[in-house]
């Protein structure tokens, strides 16, 4: 496999792990595709807002991490969206 396949299945792997722990923290119940793609996008999303504030995060550790913080600020905005 080429290392870009290997970097989005890890992406996946990860995100949902991320998803996964988000839902799991907010009381969510968002079904596994879901968890995967808040996952993925919520980790795209704090990097991002990290990386203006100078705070980077390294390794699958650091997506994950990422991916945990995003999704719950996903799944915290759907919430105040909804309401």
């Amino acid at each position: 496999m080429e290392q870009a396949q290997i970097g989005w299945i890890a992406a996946i792997i990860i995100g949902g792990f991320a998803g996964w722990i988000a839902s799991s923290f907010m009381k969510s119940d968002t079904g596994l595709f879901m968890n995967i793609l808040l996952g993925i996008i919520g980790a795209a999303i704090a990097s991002f807002l990290f990386g203006l504030l100078g705070v980077s995060f390294g390794g699958w550790l650091g997506y994950l991490i990422a991916g945990v913080i995003g999704a719950c600020l996903l799944i915290g905005g759907a919430r105040a969206i909804r309401t």
